[in-house]
């Protein structure tokens, strides 16, 4: 396996020469087949992934990559991709699309099956070809991911190599792979983005999510809230950037607000020695355990020999009168189902605490308003470091993958500036193409510095 990397990426290059020349109907055709392929085959794969990771849960995983699949392919299926993509007569000119090469994308341990399509889809719809860097506790997965798709593309009649996965991944070969493909999709840990963007290649890089979520004053459905926040955190262990992290709201609300919880099948913890309890087991040295990720609930409860009822889905941890921001581990990204609480006296500090959270932890990421006002709603837009800002919704749709709002669905999110990534958007398709504009001269005279500045 010592040239391994090599290989595949000559394979690759080779198919590429192959797939540049294929129709826009053979592309979609092609992305059709490994998005249905992966959607048929998503409860084996669920179930694949947690034996081989040990974290998440298989109900979830299955929807995952169901939601995945035929998410992303809905989006893009109608979409231009090859050649003449847009054309102008009024402003005279036209646009041409061009694959930007072999997209070399590493992978995580928390979702390889929806990472691996993902990529895929978004690569192949451009005509590029993909060589995949798996997490090296899920390549056993991720490579039957990958199998899978390849079945699919050769029934439909695809070039061969189109994807192609390391078996045996090490660090190593993902530098080796980074520094010699054309484009790098990294999704995964804060070290695996700032390799990628060390590389010398250009990037696409994730960052870290610690989802906010802020509750206005005029917000009273407080079930909904609780409903949601206990959905999105709980779903898939928590292993997943965009589950609700903090909930911040109204003090005086806060016992009402807890009620609500507690109907939700949220543990709620007021008691600070236990607090300081789940602070050390959570964290290690400043970092968030390796050892608890993707534990539930009550694996956690057994750990720290806490009584609580079978139903419990999160730990809702009160952090009233304590430190926040980077003051406090507890108030960074925690991937696991527990959720912290905190309260202002005025909606200035509620808004003051969520800045803060996401500067220390998740910046650019995603966050949530709780309200009716929508003077409330642009003041929140204008005024936290996110990408995504969901009204009403739970921090999961923030994906995209609901098909419920306005978010473009992806297995990739870009946090901008703020979190270091080159993109603040949910990474698609249209980012893995090359766009040649082709401009002809107006019909009429170009303006005159005169009339310009006049």
């Amino acid at each position: 396996m010592e040239n391994e990397v090599k290989d595949l990426i000559e394979k690759s290059k080779v198919a590429l020469q192959e797939y540049i020349h294929c129709s826009q109907e053979e592309v979609d055709k092609f992305c059709y087949a490994i998005s249905k392929a992966v959607y048929d085959n998503a409860e084996l794969l669920a179930q694949e992934a947690v034996d081989e990771t040990q974290m998440g849960v298989f109900e979830h995983k299955i929807i995952k990559n169901k939601g995945a699949s035929s998410s992303i392919w809905h989006q893009m299926k109608d979409k231009p991709s090859v050649g003449i993509i847009e054309r102008n007569e009024k402003e005279n000119y036209f646009k041409v699309a061009s694959p930007k090469g072999v997209i070399g994308c590493v992978t995580p341990t928390t979702n390889p099956s929806l990472s691996c399509i993902g990529n895929s889809l978004a690569a192949l719809k451009g005509r590029n070809t993909v060589v995949i860097s798996p997490h090296p506790r899920a390549t056993k997965v991720s490579k039957h991911t990958v199998d899978i798709m390849n079945e699919a593309l050769e029934k439909v009649g695809a070039p061969k190599n189109l994807i192609q996965i390391i078996s045996e991944p090490s660090a190593d070969k993902t530098v080796e792979l980074m520094a010699n493909v054309d484009v790098v999709v990294a999704t995964g840990g804060a070290g695996i983005v700032r390799a990628a963007y060390s590389s010398g290649t250009p990037a696409y890089g994730v960052g870290q999510g610690n989802v906010q979520i802020l509750v206005a004053e005029d917000y009273t459905d407080f079930n909904k809230v609780a409903e949601n926040v206990v959905v999105s955190r709980y779903w898939d262990a928590g292993v997943q950037c965009v589950g609700d992290q903090a909930v911040i709201a109204p003090k005086q609300k806060i016992p009402e607000l807890v009620k609500a919880f507690e109907k939700a099948d949220a543990f709620y913890i007021n008691d600070k020695a236990t607090v300081n309890q789940f602070r050390d087991l959570l964290f290690e040295n400043g970092t968030f355990s390796r050892h608890i990720v993707g534990k539930t609930a009550l694996q956690i409860a057994e750990i720290l020999h806490i009584d609580v009822p079978t139903t419990t889905k999160i730990f809702l941890l009160d952090l009233q009168d304590m430190p926040h921001g980077d003051k406090e581990l507890l108030c960074g990204e925690k991937m696991c189902p527990v959720t912290v609480l905190l309260s202002y006296d005025n909606f200035e500090e509620g808004l003051q605490l969520a800045v803060d959270n996401l500067k220390y932890q998740g910046a650019g990421h995603s966050s949530v308003i709780y309200t009716n006002n929508k003077e409330t709603i642009e003041k929140v837009g204008l005024t936290i470091p996110a990408g995504r800002i969901l009204i009403n919704q739970p921090g999961t749709s923030a994906t995209g993958a609901t098909l419920t709002n306005a978010i473009r669905s992806t297995s990739s999110i870009g946090c901008g500036s703020w979190g270091n990534n080159s993109i603040s958007h949910n990474l698609v398709f249209e980012d893995l193409l090359d766009i040649a504009i082709v401009a002809g001269t107006f019909d009429t005279p170009a303006p005159t510095d005169e009339e310009i500045y006049q």
